[in-house]
């Protein structure tokens, strides 16, 4: 069966973390700060916080704004459940919004028509890995007084006018989970050029222990450490951060392999009756997972390819349409159509071009 996402891993992350076994240290340690400067240096930022995964990263970070029962926050129900969690996770209220059909990321006009006095944050999700209209969110962030908080889980490397995401926003948002760009086991990170911010985001993901207290009785008192506020255990270990800094030397490769994939697929498909390919910029965007809209028998294609040997998804099912945010539920029209016909191919460094070519001569197959 060919995967829809498979990490890229291999004996070289194998042996940096049997590295780490052998210094004993295996929780937040020295490779943590390596793989936290690293990322400092691929960006171009100063404040970057690793943590345990890329929900710790949407959570930490909003919890960190100090949101209140009622505050709201306005976010894409076309994204992953782990955006809409962290927001709910804060006492705050996702508002949703609907998406571009072509594009999948945010509606501008729509998100003006959403926001209230209450609205104190925007979190626009890069879907795909294509960043959205950063411009215009940013200026909307101004002129109305609130934070965005970017949601990258899928566009670590992804260019928006020539500045890398992560580089020129308020404060953004990475996941390095196992089918990133890059991986860390697991793994994410807040970056953010707020040096308030990262000081407070720094010490909640270690249980709100003031880490300057902590350093300043070291040499009378080892034992001593200070808290004075809510914190998580969110902080990511060094045997993630070793698996990190290895992926991150292969990340040019990583998203140069999956370009090449993009292009192929929209080669091969275009012409397929039935078959809709969204927008793809290939130069700036580096490709998370590739996405099709079909608009005719999708369910009996998805079925089709599995008896191929080929495995398919759907990213994602609509959050205003789970049962656990019903309370939120909006009409959402453009969304709601491509829920019907969304549909996830197989994308990652290692997917073989005869592999490409086998997926894209099955649709074929199947609408002939």
């Amino acid at each position: 069966m060919i995967p829809v996402a498979r990490p890229s891993i291999g004996q070289e992350e194998l042996t940096e973390v049997g590295k780490v076994f052998e210094t004993g240290w295996l929780g937040m340690g020295a490779l943590t700060k390596q793989f936290e400067d690293e990322i400092k240096k691929y960006i171009g930022v100063k404040n970057v916080i690793a943590v345990n995964t890329g929900t710790s990263a949407l959570h930490i970070a909003l919890d960190a704004l100090a949101l209140r029962n009622r505050d709201e926050v306005i976010v894409p129900s076309l994204t992953f459940v782990a955006s809409v969690q962290a927001i709910v996770a804060c006492g705050a209220i996702p508002v949703f919004c609907d998406v571009y059909s072509d594009t999948l990321n945010m509606d501008i006009e729509d998100v003006k028509r959403k926001i209230t006095k209450k609205t104190k944050a925007i979190m626009p999700v890069h879907y795909s890995g294509l960043p959205c209209k950063m411009d215009e969110l940013i200026e909307i962030a101004k002129n109305n007084k609130i934070r965005l908080v970017e949601d990258a889980a899928h566009a670590f490397g992804s260019l928006y006018k020539g500045k890398k995401i992560g580089s020129f926003g308020d404060i953004t948002c990475f996941s390095f989970d196992p089918i990133k760009i890059v991986t860390c086991g697991e793994g994410g990170a807040v970056v953010t050029s707020d040096d308030t911010l990262a000081q407070m985001i720094t010490k909640k993901r270690i249980l709100g222990i003031d880490k300057d207290t902590w350093s300043r009785y070291k040499h009378e008192r080892s034992w001593f450490y200070g808290v004075d506020t809510l914190g998580f255990r969110y902080h990511l270990s060094n045997i993630n951060a070793a698996i990190g800094l290895v992926q991150l030397k292969k990340i040019n490769e990583f998203i140069r392999r999956k370009k090449g994939i993009v292009r192929k697929y929209d080669e091969g498909l275009k012409e397929i009756p039935n078959v809709e390919l969204i927008y793809h910029d290939y130069e700036n965007t580096a490709p998370f997972n590739y996405i099709v809209k079909v608009k005719k028998k999708r369910e009996e294609l998805m079925e089709y390819l599995k008896k191929n040997g080929i495995d398919s998804g759907i990213h994602y099912i609509p959050n205003h349409l789970q049962p656990f945010f019903q309370k939120y539920t909006v009409k959402l029209p453009v969304t709601e159509e491509l829920f019907e016909q969304i549909l996830t191919l197989p994308l990652y460094y290692d997917l073989s071009d005869s592999e490409v070519d086998k997926i894209i001569n099955c649709i074929k197959s199947f609408y002939k």
